[in-house]
């Protein structure tokens, strides 16, 4: 994660947007489609009640502040609509793979809410969850809008504002890039998919087991005591208690998980970057 910011860092946007020409506006269109997908495919807008035309107004904007950072002088392989649409495939492949990192950060904090339910018997009630428009358990949904709006508070957005601007530099809008060189990073990155959301959710699991042990000892000292009545809210009521408690020390583990998507990305750059070192010296 510190490579990432040192290297994205000392980027800024400009100011104001300069003259556009036909070249640029193509480059725009296609680091549009970058973008869009980026925001699109994650659940960052999706907590709020923001319309649609608004974030395609937001994705225009985007777009085309990125683009006054493209050089004008960098080689160009777009001369037909058909080379406008290869490229295009291009950015929104490279679009879903970025979007992946940050898809697979989030869907911790979702696998630790289900973990949760399953465990404290909440797996049944389902409300509405805004962050993926769908029905779900309660903590489910709870723990997926806590990710967006802790993401917020800890300038989440300004990283991956940062990461979009350098992505513009690591991989010049138009140009083929190594799809290969992207999956380890990503595979990477699904392997501690687990690991990140069980580190959300142990302290709680623990107690819950404690509680588990204790209810099955009653059970055998008192077998005319209905522990299906009694397990329940006993269960609730130490798993609520307990999640309110680890509350106060999650800031560690979502830390982590909001650096695997910087990590992700930097790998990514870094074997990018070694892809085309290793061009330019054959």
């Amino acid at each position: 994660m510190e490579s990432l910011y040192s290297s994205i860092g000392s980027l800024a946007l400009p100011g104001e947007l300069q003259n556009f020409q036909q070249p640029q506006l193509i480059l725009a269109f296609l680091l549009s489609i970058r973008v869009a997908i980026v925001i699109g495919m994650t659940p960052i807008l999706y907590g709020m009640p923001v319309p649609g035309r608004a974030k395609m107004i937001l994705i225009l904007f985007l777009s085309l502040a990125l683009a006054t950072n493209i050089s004008t002088d960098q080689p160009t392989v777009i001369n037909s609509a058909g080379d406008i649409f290869t490229a295009a495939l291009q950015e929104a492949a490279l679009g879903i793979t970025l979007a992946l990192g940050v898809l697979l950060a989030f869907a911790a904090f979702g696998m630790a809410g289900n973990l949760l339910d399953t465990q404290i018997g909440f797996g049944i009630a389902q409300v509405f969850d805004p962050s993926n428009n769908l029905p779900s358990p309660l903590l489910t949904s709870t723990f997926n809008f806590l990710a967006v709006i802790v993401f917020f508070l800890m300038d989440g957005h300004h990283a991956l504002l940062r990461g979009l601007s350098y992505s513009v530099y690591a991989f010049p809008v138009g140009q083929p890039w190594g799809m290969a060189y992207a999956f380890a990073p990503l595979l990477k990155q699904v392997a501690g998919l687990f690991s990140f959301g069980f580190a959300l959710a142990s302290p709680v699991v623990f107690a819950l087991l404690m509680v588990e042990f204790a209810l099955s000892v009653i059970s055998r000292s008192l077998p005319q005591i209905n522990m299906l009545t009694m397990g329940i809210p006993v269960k609730i009521l130490i798993g609520v208690a307990a999640l309110s408690l680890w509350f106060m020390g999650m800031g560690s583990a979502m830390s982590n998980i909001y650096a695997s998507i910087y990590k992700t990305w930097n790998a990514i750059f870094i074997a990018h970057a070694g892809q085309l070192l290793n061009i330019k010296n054959v």
